[in-house]
């Protein structure tokens, strides 16, 4: 079996493994010596011939996707993760902006409503369709001299002075590995007794340019407005599983009277259209430095609840200071790499734990049942709107992260 080498392995061909692999190769005059190791549903014009492509089931965030079958989900991407992916050529043609977030609380009062307007930004965020961001990013690695391995994710294990991994008819071998999609982070673990339910509805009264975030004691529920259709918007309903595939299993005409008891009037009636799909949710988090020659980041590195839709745009975070503390190693991929590798985990570190404390804090405190943090609660998020330099305090780090 013959052996490959590489400077760098990428496992995982996902949204943050192939952005990583498309930013390194505009760090180095080499592109060829970066593998991103992966599922790739077209093969493309620079694969390597000797490896067999393997299909199959591929796991994201905790979510199952079959390779044949569109994946469900849309991703809600913040300003700087857009410009990011813009700067790459790979932001996909159809994106429904977000100027305001409102937020609420079921049964409660007090919300709170973020504006682009607050921040100084053109948009807070976008929405596009997971399986549309993933085609256009394997698009521009086709072009970008990245060594394409399509084959089921391999892990690389370490050894002196180098990392290798094993793929059908072949062994690779490099300098460094990354830990990207598809891998799950070992660590911190918990489980919120929640699984998202993901749909589609119009809406008689829509507001194209606005997302909903309503906390409710079963879990947040989220409407995001919709790439495809201006009048739709993609619902994200996080509830106790037993209550999710309840959902799942009632008639359109019983699911959308749900859907408009709990979250309001403030589109008018919504009406779903599709299918809807459940997955389980959990937070799993571990070390960026797998070993002194492999890092994680993505969901890799943590996979978190969906509130306030953290989890991709983290991940590109990741992406760019890893790309950035990189840069210099690249110019000579022979010397250590560790130095580079522990700086960016240290320039990391406070980001990531801050955000997954958010995203694992929010989810949890809504859904007490108790009266008292209710209430609390919804003062909090009048709080919030009354006093803008808090909320924009807020609103900074989920548009951009804690930056170091």
């Amino acid at each position: 079996m013959p052996t490959l080498t590489h400077d760098i392995i990428i496992s995982g061909a996902g949204p943050v493994g192939s952005t990583l692999a498309l930013m390194l190769a505009e760090k180095t005059g080499r592109p060829e010596r970066i593998a991103l190791v992966g599922k790739f549903p077209a093969a493309g014009q620079n694969r390597t011939d000797t490896v067999i492509v393997q299909q199959g089931v591929t796991e994201q965030a905790g979510m199952a996707a079959n390779t044949h079958i569109p994946d469900p989900r849309t991703l809600a991407l913040n300003q700087g993760s857009r410009v990011l992916l813009q700067h790459l050529g790979a932001w996909p043609d159809a994106a429904a902006n977000i100027h305001v977030v409102h937020v609420s609380q079921q049964g409660r009062l007090g919300r709170t409503r973020i504006h682009r307007d607050d921040l100084n930004v053109p948009r807070l965020g976008s929405v596009v369709a997971y399986s549309a961001l993933l085609a256009k990013l394997h698009d521009s690695l086709h072009n970008s001299g990245v060594d394409i391995i399509d084959a089921v994710d391999a892990t690389p294990q370490s050894g002196p002075g180098h990392v290798r991994c094993t793929i059908p008819n072949a062994t690779l071998s490099a300098h460094v590995a990354v830990l990207s999609d598809g891998s799950r982070p070992r660590g911190v673990q918990r489980h919120y007794n929640q699984d998202a339910l993901i749909a589609t509805a119009r809406a008689s009264l829509p507001q194209p340019v606005v997302a909903f975030e309503r906390f409710t004691r079963q879990g947040p529920l989220a409407l995001l407005p919709h790439p495809d259709d201006a009048a739709a918007y993609a619902v994200v309903w996080c509830c106790p599983p037993d209550q999710a595939q309840a959902l799942q299993a009632l008639s359109p005409s019983d699911f959308n009277a749900a859907l408009n008891r709990h979250f309001g009037d403030r589109l008018g009636t919504l009406t779903s259209v599709g299918e809807r799909h459940v997955f389980p949710l959990s937070l799993h988090a571990g070390a960026s430095l797998v070993n002194p020659r492999t890092v994680a980041i993505g969901n890799a590195a943590q996979t978190l609840h969906p509130v306030a839709g953290q989890g991709l745009n983290l991940g590109l975070r990741d992406v760019a200071q890893l790309s950035r503390s990189l840069s210099g190693w690249l110019a000579d991929p022979s010397s250590d790499v560790t130095p580079w590798l522990r700086e960016f985990t240290q320039r990391r570190r406070a980001d990531r734990w801050l955000t997954a404390g958010i995203t694992d804090f929010l989810p949890r405190i809504f859904t007490t049942g108790q009266p008292l943090v209710e209430h609390a609660s919804g003062l909090a998020l009048l709080g919030l709107d009354l006093f803008p330099p808090a909320r924009n305090i807020l609103a900074r780090h989920l548009l951009q992260g804690l930056r170091q």
